[in-house]
């Protein structure tokens, strides 16, 4: 089972979600996709709450809004984290998370410790955590099936920007060759280049 906030505190509104358990944070991690963020409490037992990004947003992206949305949900998700002032919450993008063998069901680690950022939450606010829960929905989502269909439709839109360039560099091949056909057509009926009938009739004395 997983958990689905909205944050509503920006248009269009994101959605943030996470695991019930370490078993479901281990499908998560496995099928997660290139658009979401991953967020944990540091240095503590926390949920890993996820947000989804739009495609081609980055970290840098998040509005501070919902940035503090997600420190605030996996603070409050976390038994130590939840009891605790001034803590860090990190987070990266999903493609940076590193599964090794060995490691613990809901365990994971990082590619690069540099993609790795962090947020100072200095206490629990309410409010924000009390107008996440509101908009709480419990789903059973068959999350390999979600990210076949995600990757499916990103090859279906990569081709069709293929064919629309395709088009496009085709339409300008026609263009450019009409153009000098017409530049063509207009040199030669330049008064300079055009020859008169008469330049060609011989006196018919000649033949006499």
């Amino acid at each position: 089972m997983v958990f689905y906030f909205t944050s509503n505190v920006v248009s269009p509104p994101m959605t943030i979600f996470m695991g019930i358990d370490k078993y479901e944070n281990e499908d998560l991690i496995k099928w997660g996709w290139p658009e979401d963020v991953w967020f944990h409490v540091d240095k503590v037992s926390s949920a890993h709450v996820y947000l989804r990004l739009r495609p081609n947003q980055t970290l840098d992206d998040i509005p501070s809004k919902v940035l503090e949305d997600c420190a605030q949900l996996v603070k409050d998700n976390s038994i130590q984290g939840s009891k605790m002032n001034n803590v860090d919450v990190v987070y990266t993008m999903w493609e940076n998370l590193k599964k090794t063998q060995g490691m613990e069901v809901g365990q994971v680690g990082f590619y690069k410790q540099k993609m790795v950022h962090s947020i100072h939450v200095e206490k629990k606010i309410n409010e924000i955590v009390n107008r996440l829960n509101k908009t709480k929905e419990e789903r059973h989502p068959d999350l390999q099936a979600e990210r076949e269909e995600r990757d499916r439709r990103e090859r279906e839109d990569k081709k069709k920007i293929l064919r629309e360039q395709k088009e496009r560099e085709k339409e300008e091949e026609k263009r450019k060759k009409e153009a000098a056909e017409l530049r063509s057509y207009s040199s030669l009926m330049k008064p300079e280049n055009m020859t008169l009938n008469k330049d060609y009739c011989d006196d018919s004395d000649d033949f006499m």
